[in-house]
Formats: C-alpha cells, structure tokens, sequence
C-alpha cells in the first residue's frame, strides 16, 4: 500500500473514540466453524468481557453465516485473501490461503490492541487483564513438540521439548548449535494492530517458503525478536493433557484450545485417540454447556462502530489498488 494511502486510513482510524481494544477471531468458507465463533462469542459474554467479539471474514463466508455471527453480537469484518508464493499445488494453496489472509487482522487499527482467539477456542474466565500488557511485545503461550504432526521438526526427531526442556532430552547444543527460539502456539495471541507492521506481514509472506504450520511457523519468525511466553492458562493446548501433564492445573485453566483431532466439540465422536479421556469429556461438555445456555445469546443493539464501517472501504480500496487479488474459493478450515 501507499505510504500516502497508509497514512490516511491510520488517520481516520485514530479520529474516532480514541485507542480501543477488541478480541479478533477468524472464519473461512461454510462450514461448522461458525459454531466455533458462535460458542467464542456466547464464551466472552459469560466471563463478562468488557470488548467485542471481532471476526475477520473471507468472501466465501456465507450471508446467513454471517447474520448468525452478528445475531450473537459479533462485529463482522470481510478481508482480502492472502497468498503465499504462487509456485504451490491448488490443495496447498487453498490451506495457505486460509491460514496466511488471518494475517490482515494487523489492519484493524481502529483498535489500539486485540486478543487472537481461534475459533476452536473458549474462554471459560475473563482474560481482559492482558489487554493491559505492555505495548511492544508479542505474547502468546509455548507450544509442544511432542506430538506426531512435529515429526518433521529436529526437536521431534531428538526428543526435546521446550515445555519441559530438561526432563526429557537436553538440547545438544554442541552438536546443533544453540537452542532454538522459543516457539508459541498462534491460536491465541496479544498484540497491537499497525499498518505498518501489516505491509511488512504481506511483503515477507511473498518471499517466504510456506512451511507445515504455515501461518504460525511464520508469525513464530517474524516476531521472534519481541515474543514473551505467558502462562499456559491462556491457552490450553489439548495434547498437553497427555504429554505434560504435569505443567497442568485444569481447574485453573482459563482458555482451552479444542485443537487436537476429533476434539472440535461440535464434531466429538470420543473415538479418535485420546478423546475418551475424562478431561477430554468434560472440557467437551463446558463448551456444549456455553453453547446450548440460550441465556447467554446476545440480546443488544445491532453491534457496529462508527470507526470500523468508515476504515473498512478505504482500506479495502487501498488495498486492491497497491496489488489486485485473485482470489481462490478455498474450503472450511480444519
């Protein structure tokens, strides 16, 4: 984008209310996802947050979607698809695309910060006090490498883990160098929208190799530099229930990431590995429980702001005109 064009839509953003903050979630295609942003949505209003429910949109999403979405009090926001370099396969390009456009929520700079939450997430306390964290840092909760979609990685293939990097196997820093950066899970971050940041996002993007994890090993290079590790409470990752569970303290858990397979409440069927543990269940029934509580469905006014409807068509004009999208219709995320 213009420097020129850039400035003016920072402007126009900043004119109207002041800094705000806004939790940001992510939705593709027509598929059951929706739920997800749904049961998210039903979530924050139990806990009582202060902030809106924000979701980032791909034109495949679905009017009656996105109805649905704004019926439970969510602020619908339609982005632009993002697309990695062109030499991948069509399969590969419609799982990047998906992965790589939840890079466009760097334009919401109508908000002074906002909390990530992917849609297979839920929020079972309040977490509004991390909008309070210093500006400057990009905080999110450490992964785990134990599991088999990590086969691929050298702290697979050793053994080692950051979660518990002593237990296990030590890093053999003289044979492989130092360690490697600590790496977070993207399903769940704090971090303060910009322009700026989001042209260099898109510049990277376009001479970076995409790699399994696309958009979180890539966030994970980008923002290495200013990351902070923040409690696991924040987002729990379903395999650390198996794999460290030493490192978890379930009644404390604050957010709970439904991210391993068959653990997606609205398609649990308990067959699939590790699903018919009793954590399992009963993190599956907290989630149906927010869901199904019809009085936790939004009752307000019609849920708009006066600085989104007016950023968003200069944004997207801008936009289109820096570089014109093909755009790919790309399936449901998984």
């Amino acid at each position: 984008m213009a420097p020129e064009a850039m400035s003016k839509v920072a402007v126009m953003a900043a004119g109207k209310g002041g800094p705000s903050r806004a939790f940001v979630t992510f939705l593709a295609g027509n598929g059951d996802y929706v739920k997800g942003v749904v049961g998210l949505a039903k979530g924050l209003r139990k806990v009582r947050s202060a902030y809106p429910l924000v979701v980032a949109v791909l034109p495949d999403v679905p009017e009656s979607h996105r109805r649905l979405l704004v019926s439970q009090g969510c602020i619908v926001r339609e982005i632009e698809p993002v697309y990695p370099p062109e030499n991948q396969t069509q399969f590969a390009m419609a799982y990047y695309v998906i992965n790589y456009s939840k890079l466009r929520i760097w334009e919401f700079v109508e908000y002074e910060k906002i909390i990530y939450l992917d849609a297979d997430i839920q929020v079972f306390e309040n977490i509004d006090h991390l909008f309070d964290l210093p500006n400057g840092h990009f905080y999110a909760v450490m992964d785990c490498f134990c599991e088999k979609t990590w086969s691929h990685t050298p702290q697979y293939k050793i053994g080692y883990c950051q979660q518990c990097p002593d237990k296990l196997v030590a890093w053999p820093a003289a044979e492989l160098g130092p360690p490697p950066a600590l790496y977070f899970n993207a399903g769940m971050f704090v971090h303060e929208p910009s322009l700026a940041t989001c042209e260099s996002l898109l510049a990277t993007v376009k001479i970076t190799t995409p790699t399994p994890f696309a958009e979180q090993d890539f966030l994970n290079m980008f923002f290495k530099d200013i990351y902070k590790p923040i409690p696991l409470v924040y987002n729990l990752v379903m395999a650390m229930l198996w794999r460290h569970p030493e490192n978890v303290e379930l009644e404390k858990v604050k957010v709970v990431h439904y991210c391993a397979a068959g653990s997606k409440p609205w398609r649990y069927t308990g067959k699939e590995a590790n699903m018919d543990r009793e954590d399992i269940k009963i993190l599956v029934k907290k989630w149906w429980d927010v869901y199904n509580d019809e009085s936790l469905d939004y009752k307000g006014p019609s849920p708009t702001t006066p600085a989104a409807e007016e950023v968003k068509p200069p944004l997207l004009t801008a936009l289109s005109e820096a570089r014109p999208v093909k755009y790919v219709k790309a399936p449901s995320a998984a």
